[in-house]
């Protein structure tokens, strides 16, 4: 092999290339995390925009969608959007209005009744001679509603000075604040202006690459965008399926807050496999203020229903609605809230039916020999 300038060149520039990466890699984390945490508002009104933009889509393709009015034309996106945001805020503050006032006045009761549950128990053991007089005696001797407020007390005091904690506090709820305003103002930006974003991308893209390149980043943007757009689709058609047998198994077997706690299933459920099981925990909670057996038989029908639901009715309508095997669902689903929890049980889904559609596409495609 015969050795020119042009390739010792390159040779040299890789190594000290390579050595630069090595010798400056934790200052180059660093400046990637910090970078990374400046741009949350920007990541995180990307994901608003992209789910807005699914039911804002599905409007803009009834609105007068083939009018050539200049009228129509400019109100459509807005209006759209619009009805999008108000719809998704709508969803969410029902939720709200079927859950909160309940659960507080749940907390409250719990508070309230407490301390005559405890006296209820405490006599019952000494019927039953479950404990030492001397013990008994100490029990009955306690003043329950006060030791609860010392409690309270204890806990709210052990979080640190009260200054510190409010400062703490107002200074992460401003920071949240901000976060937010910044996110659903750059997800408008991407709404409104998502077709010349489009087109400046595909100059921009068309200038620096090859065409060749070009197609293939087109044709898995492509596939990763259906993806995810059916597994949102397919996750909210499985949490609406779910709420509502939650709520008619409820009704059935006669367990109160029925239509409460099946909207709040249907939300959580949202979360893939485990969501059921966070809003299935508040509602026991809420059935326990008022029978102890009936927030039982709740949870075990709770748990029947998330078996049926996990291995049955999930695979079937987010796997059918992806094209993805039931067996790659569990998987995806297993796999990626080991790797990273609750975010990875909503990203290894619709990732999962990528990597498969391109396999499987890339598979069947026929060589160039059998094509001629």
């Amino acid at each position: 092999m015969k050795l020119t300038w042009n390739a010792c060149l390159k040779v040299g520039v890789s190594a000290f290339a390579l050595y630069l990466c090595i010798h400056f890699w934790p200052a180059a984390v660093t400046l990637l995390g910090t970078v990374l945490s400046a741009a949350t508002p920007l990541f995180v009104g990307f994901v608003i925009a992209y789910i807005v933009n699914i039911p804002m889509s599905a409007m803009e393709r009834r609105f007068f969608p083939k009018s050539e009015k200049k009228a129509v034309k400019k109100l459509r996106r807005p209006l759209c959007l619009v009805g999008a945001v108000l719809s998704l805020i709508a969803i969410v503050a029902l939720v709200v209005w079927l859950v909160v006032p309940q659960l507080v006045s749940c907390v409250q009761l719990i508070i309230d009744e407490l301390p005559d549950f405890i006296n209820r128990q405490v006599a019952r053991a000494k019927e039953l001679g479950i404990f030492s007089p001397e013990t008994i005696g100490m029990l009955e001797n306690i003043d329950w509603p006060s030791k609860l407020g010392q409690f309270a007390q204890i806990i709210t005091s052990g979080i640190g000075d009260v200054a510190t904690a409010v400062f703490s506090a107002v200074s992460s709820v401003f920071s949240g604040i901000v976060t937010a305003v910044i996110s659903v103002i750059f997800s408008v930006y991407l709404l409104m202006g998502k077709d010349r974003l489009k087109r400046q991308y595909h100059k921009l893209a068309g200038r620096y690459l090859k065409r060749s390149w070009c197609e293939k980043i087109d044709y898995v943007a492509v596939i990763v965008n259906k993806c995810f757009r059916r597994f949102i689709v397919g996750q909210c058609t499985e949490a609406m399926i779910l709420g509502v047998l939650c709520m008619l198994g409820m009704w059935i077997l006669r367990l109160p807050y029925a239509s409460m706690v099946g909207a709040l299933i249907a939300f959580t459920a949202l979360i893939p496999v485990a969501g059921s099981f966070i809003g299935g925990a508040v509602g026991a909670f809420m059935i326990l203020t008022v029978s102890p057996v009936k927030a039982l038989v709740f949870l075990i029908f709770l748990v029947i229903l998330q078996q049926l639901e996990g291995n049955i009715i999930y695979p079937k309508v987010v796997g059918t609605s992806m094209g993805l095997p039931s067996i790659w669902v569990l998987a995806a689903v297993t796999v990626g809230g080991s790797v990273m929890g609750i975010g990875g049980m909503l990203l290894g889904v619709p990732l999962a039916a990528a990597v498969y559609r391109i396999i499987r596409e890339h598979v069947n495609k026929k060589p160039a020999q059998e094509q001629e």
